[in-house]
């Protein structure tokens, strides 16, 4: 598989997503463990559905991005800008680390730190948003560590295993992220 280094961190570089992929993403995605964290929880994904979901995001303008390890080119999950509002310089985002093995390990804020990058420092977003169950700690941490803010919650929106759970929506503005790729590209020049 060929990834191609768009966005470049530390540990690890964001690449146009690779519809190749779908069966790595099935494999995550239909393993409860990771599942249980994202919107899709409940939904059973064959192999011909997520390739045909992968081909929508690449069709409908959403930005999408294979999370690749830095060391050994391997996918680690995605994440994408979506809902992309031009007029009002506004966007959503998601991501989610597929691999077990890179969980809790700093990859997740690393790969939304490039993804925030790109969507002000180059689709000249102001406001972004993201959407989060509230019993999601990790995810929660990682959020608050590159800027997001807590903005609201739908309480008890999400049950799951006899639970109710509040979703949490959180938000970041260009004026409060610090650039971590392009502008010290730009800068470079």
């Amino acid at each position: 598989m060929k990834y191609f280094k768009k966005l470049i961190g530390k540990k690890l570089y964001l690449s146009p997503i690779c519809v190749e992929d779908a069966e790595q993403y099935c494999e995550w995605l239909n393993d409860f463990e990771i599942a249980k964290n994202l919107l899709i929880f409940n939904r059973q994904l064959s192999l011909e559905k997520e390739k045909a979901i992968l081909n929508d995001m690449v069709k409908n303008d959403a930005q999408v991005f294979g999370i690749i390890d830095m060391e050994t080119d391997k996918l680690l999950g995605n994440c994408s800008i979506f809902c992309i509002n031009e007029r009002n310089r506004k966007a959503e985002v998601g991501i989610f680390i597929g691999d077990k093995d890179y969980l809790s390990k700093g990859y997740g804020t690393e790969a939304l730190s490039l993804l925030l990058d790109y969507g002000f420092n180059v689709l000249n977003l102001n406001n972004i948003l993201l959407e989060v169950f509230g019993f999601n700690k990790r995810a929660i941490r990682s959020y608050e560590k590159v800027g997001f803010k807590l903005i609201g919650k739908r309480r008890e929106a999400i049950i799951l295993g006899g639970e109710k759970h509040d979703e949490l929506y959180m938000d970041i503005l260009a004026s409060e992220f610090e650039s971590p790729f392009i502008k010290p590209v730009l800068e470079k020049e």
